[in-house]
């Protein structure tokens, strides 16, 4: 296993695969950089060097009791990065993961990050408020913090349904990737996935958004019951300088994996413009 110790004596879990330009995978909650796999493959044969990594908290990295909050998060992979010498990187995130990369981006990776990728992500901010009127409502995050404090185990089972799309009308069910979806989740830590609640849903990155100057490519599933895409991706595209959006009838949040095809050939041909 791979791992650097940081600074604050957390160990960051990362897979380090292949040569070339650098493709770097941030993960979703409450998920590990295992839920990469059909990326990492696919990115791997056609010549990158691909990196993924468990967030603090998540999967195998350290169940640290702080720093379970995005700015944390984007200097924990300015240390990663730094660490493993990586230029001209392409950054992607899913979900949370996307949220991540535009602030790391945005404060840590002016010279180090050629192109970002923002899939089903979080940004601008999720939650409701008055400056976010179409946002999902409060009570919404507060059943998750419940659900992941006194039903985890059940929980991450029934949440991979509208994840993967699955409650719709002539979808395959497929139980190996509930399975995997439940596994990544319960190897982490309860206390990080509490507590990252907070991050993936009040964080507002209007102001990261704003300020990156690279390509970013936004891609969002019409129908992601998890983060609507009218709010998240249409509006990130909107505030990116050097933004391109693609939204897809009928896909849901976890479309990495439902559709990775679809998904992985429309990274790489944003790779290579």
């Amino acid at each position: 296993m791979s791992t650097l110790k940081l600074k604050d004596g957390t160990e960051i879990f990362y897979k380090d695969f292949g040569t070339g330009q650098p493709v770097v995978f941030h993960h979703g909650w409450p998920l590990s950089s295992d839920d990469w796999d059909a990326q990492i493959m696919f990115f791997l044969q056609k010549g990158y060097r691909v990196i993924a990594f468990d967030r603090r908290g998540h999967g195998r990295s350290s169940q640290t009791t702080t720093g379970h909050e995005m700015e944390t998060y984007a200097a924990d992979v300015a240390e990663l990065t730094e660490y493993l010498d990586l230029k001209d990187a392409i950054h992607v995130g899913h979900s949370t993961g996307g949220g991540e990369v535009i602030r790391y981006v945005n404060k840590y990776g002016k010279d180090r990050v050629a192109k970002a990728v923002l899939i089903s992500a979080v940004p601008p901010v999720m939650v409701k408020s008055e400056n976010n009127p179409d946002g999902v409502p409060m009570e919404v995050f507060d059943d998750i913090r419940k659900q992941t404090l006194t039903n985890r185990q059940q929980f991450y089972i029934d949440l991979t349904i509208p994840f993967y799309g699955y409650n719709r009308e002539g979808a395959v069910i497929k139980e190996g990737v509930q399975r995997n979806w439940w596994r990544q989740g319960m190897m982490g830590s309860i206390l990080a996935h509490y507590e990252c609640v907070k991050a993936f849903s009040e964080t507002d990155f209007t102001e990261d958004l704003k300020s990156v100057e690279i390509p970013v490519l936004v891609l969002h599933g019409e129908d992601d019951q998890i983060v609507p895409y009218q709010n998240a991706g249409v509006k990130s595209a909107k505030l990116l300088k050097n933004g391109t959006l693609i939204t897809y009838p009928g896909f849901p949040h976890g479309m990495p994996t439902t559709e990775a095809e679809t998904i992985n050939n429309d990274i790489l041909a944003f790779i290579k413009k």
